[in-house]
């Protein structure tokens, strides 16, 4: 199950992923939310427990479509993934965590998400 919530943060659209970006829907939802809104796309993992091939892919067609990925405390099973695919050379990879309360701080006084995906 992957659940993907939006928030807006300046001309950066971040993405807080929960759960496994893996075939199928999970990866039909994150594909959907970057595509929102804007090129520049911050991906909070931080909870996302592994990611596959399917998700690998999504995360490629993404940038290969013009959208700027900057990927945000991966776990190290993530991690350990994009560096065998050799991916962390191609994404800007930050273990800066995007916590609410930077977002509060840097949005509107009301920071609702844009959008609330579940997937199971």
């Amino acid at each position: 199950m992957l659940t993907v919530t939006a928030q807006n943060l300046g001309d950066a659209l971040v993405l807080q992923c929960h759960g496994r970006i893996v075939r199928g829907e999970e990866t039909a939802i994150l594909c959907s939310a970057a595509r929102q809104d804007g090129r520049n796309v911050i991906l909070d993992l931080t909870d996302v427990e592994t990611i596959d091939a399917a998700g690998i892919g999504a995360l490629v067609s993404l940038q290969a479509a013009g959208i700027y990925l900057k990927i945000v405390s991966p776990t190290e099973q993530v991690r350990e993934t994009l560096r065998i695919t050799k991916l962390d050379s191609i994404f800007e990879i930050s273990t800066l965590q995007v916590t609410n309360e930077t977002l509060v701080a840097t949005t509107s006084d009301s920071p609702e998400p844009a959008c609330h995906a579940t997937v199971s």
